[in-house]
């Protein structure tokens, strides 16, 4: 069993949806939850504290630990803030949750740039100001546990969203890197990949459907996660009780001889590049290099 007993956890976004199961779900393991929300609508508008103080309250009555906190995720003086405020109040943090996000769904063609815009900003860079403002104290704790939110639409596209999509896929690559930067320090970086019933998917599924998708379904595998045992730029996708792991391979491929010609080459061997047998899952950028430079009959260190 998980217990994330005298941890202490920041869940942005967790007044309601996802991020108030993953809210409820580590107190109950444990931690000591700051339940970070701004309470804005779905599309990012408006202001509301009572979503947060409601999680909070909930926390408190069941026996855990909690405080609110409605900092805007996109303004990192207001993240830094919170960071100092958590670090007054319980002396460290531990786990960090970056769930926090909007949507502003059109086809490309119809899509403004300021929605555009808006979408990178709360979802990529409100998750960079939080990273990057609990980073250090991580490192010199030498434990954390960093979660960021991607999702299928980032992983495989989905129409009518793509700032979302380029936001998501954005996240991944971030916990590439800051799980190799963190790893020597035991900050460790994944990504959950949500399939769950928010008001993001309301009046898009059927009820049965939305009803087997509860959030509170998504949580366990957040949970794994930030535990003591986590591990390290893993994406887990969850929903309707079903758990599986995303990667991002890379196929064996062809190696072209000097003197061809490499056009016709690759025209005509597209099928065996793109052929999935035997791909595998790069251990950082580096290998694509390494894999290439192997294939060309040219020694690579390591």
């Amino acid at each position: 069993m998980i217990s994330l007993k005298n941890r202490v956890a920041i869940v942005t976004g967790a007044g309601a949806g996802l991020g108030k199961q993953h809210a409820l779900l580590l107190a109950k393991l444990g931690a000591k939850v700051v339940v970070n929300d701004l309470g804005s609508n779905v599309n990012g508008t408006g202001q509301s504290h009572e979503a947060a103080t409601a999680v909070v309250n909930e926390i408190i009555a069941n026996g855990g630990e909690a405080m609110i906190n409605t900092a805007s995720v996109t303004d990192y003086a207001q993240v830094e803030q919170m960071v100092q405020d958590t670090l007054a109040k319980w002396g460290r943090i531990d786990i960090l949750v970056n769930n926090a996000g909007i949507l502003r769904d059109k086809t490309f063609s119809k899509m403004s740039l300021d929605d555009f815009r808006v979408v990178m900003e709360v979802h990529l860079m409100g998750a960079v100001n939080c990273t990057k403002a609990v980073w250090d104290t991580m490192k010199a704790q030498k434990y954390g546990r960093i979660v960021m939110t991607t999702s299928s639409s980032g992983l495989y596209g989905n129409f009518g969203q793509s700032n979302y999509s380029a936001a998501k896929m954005a996240l991944v690559g971030l916990m590439q890197t800051l799980g190799l930067e963190g790893e020597k320090y035991n900050v460790l970086v994944n990504s959950i990949a949500p399939t769950a019933a928010t008001r993001m998917l309301e009046g898009l599924m059927p009820e049965d459907s939305l009803k087997a998708l509860s959030p509170e379904k998504v949580s366990p595998a957040l949970a794994v996660l930030v535990g003591e045992n986590a591990p390290n730029r893993t994406i887990l996708c969850a929903g309707a009780g079903s758990f599986e792991a995303a990667n991002i391979t890379m196929t064996k491929g062809i190696h072209v001889q000097d003197g061809s010609n490499l056009v016709n080459e690759v025209h005509n061997q597209i099928e065996n590049i793109l052929d999935m047998q035997n791909a595998f899952v790069p251990v950082n950028g580096l290998q694509q290099g390494d894999h290439e430079l192997k294939k060309a009959g040219l020694l690579v260190k390591g």
